[in-house]
């Protein structure tokens, strides 16, 4: 069923497996494919790895898109073909363009893997404009202290990506784009900006009224192109999304995205027979799904 564009839409997850622990993926969904530049939405966690336990996502390929982490709890290590290894912590944002294609790795950090961690919380991707799918890859680690956080009303607000309010993120983004961590204390009020066309918020904690429309944690809203009031019912903390529609379709497979099929099939090809350039160090990798 299609997501309308004039009232609040909830999206409901499916489960998906990334190095060893469930996640829930709100987007790409059958009915509703992107917000703004927003193709891939992933909640992973919350959980606790055990002694022993980790997150392991092998090296794998990514062609047209970025990638954006953004840690609540936890630290992830980063290691990409470029020959970048960073730690990313919560309140921290690594920020991957794979362009004409770059592989990377996400893993549990080995100095903590004998401890009992907590892990939570988002990634996702965001496509690139059509004239700049195949752009050099390049990456970009912004420290906490970098990053915009302000108050506007009763909410406070860190700017992760792109522009809101008057304040523009050092992150470097490839298309209008908002990106907006935010935190209401129990009867706090807020009003949710209307300053791109798709946009959408994802609750992390707690419950508010959104419009009138009572929502709680965990929840995927698509919200209309309007000014919408939001009242915390007890602390509330979300993330809104969004920008400017995609102007040409996109495809995804597995990790790659585009305009083009063929560019697709390019990909996987090139992955198959290892044409992709390596992760320093890193011999172990994600085959090529099948089918």
């Amino acid at each position: 069923m299609a997501v309308s564009s004039d009232q609040i839409s909830e999206i409901i997850p499916k489960l998906s497996d990334i190095g060893g622990f469930d996640v829930k993926r709100y987007l790409p969904t059958r009915g509703k494919k992107s917000v703004g530049p927003f193709v891939f939405f992933d909640e992973m966690g919350p959980t606790l790895l055990q002694d022993g336990d980790a997150m392991d996502v092998r090296p794998h390929p990514h062609i047209g898109l970025s990638t954006l982490t953004w840690l609540i709890e936890g630290e992830i290590l980063h290691r990409d073909s470029l020959g970048y290894t960073q730690l990313i912590r919560p309140g921290e944002v690594n920020w991957m363009t794979a362009g004409k294609g770059i592989v990377h790795s996400e893993r549990s950090p080995h100095a903590t893997r004998d401890q009992n961690r907590p892990l939570y919380g988002l990634q996702i991707w965001m496509a690139l404009p059509s004239d700049k799918q195949e752009i050099d890859p390049s990456f970009q680690h912004v420290s906490a202290e970098e990053l915009a956080t302000f108050k506007e009303g009763d909410a406070k607000i860190t700017l992760i990506a792109g522009q809101a309010f008057g304040y523009t993120s050092p992150v470097e983004v490839h298309s209008p784009t908002i990106y907006l961590d935010v935190k209401i204390k129990d009867g706090g009020l807020f009003t949710l900006p209307a300053d791109y066309e798709e946009q959408a918020i994802f609750i992390l904690k707690g419950k508010g009224r959104f419009d009138g429309r009572l929502s709680k944690k965990g929840e995927f809203l698509v919200l209309p192109h309007r000014r919408l009031e939001v009242q915390a019912d007890e602390d509330l903390h979300f993330v809104l999304l969004g920008g400017q529609a995609l102007k040409h379709k996109r495809y995804m497979w597995w990790n790659f995205v585009s305009t083009s099929k063929e560019r697709i099939e390019q990909a996987k090809q090139d992955w198959k027979e290892g044409r992709f350039p390596q992760v320093p160090d890193e011999v172990d990798f994600i085959p090529l799904p099948e089918g």
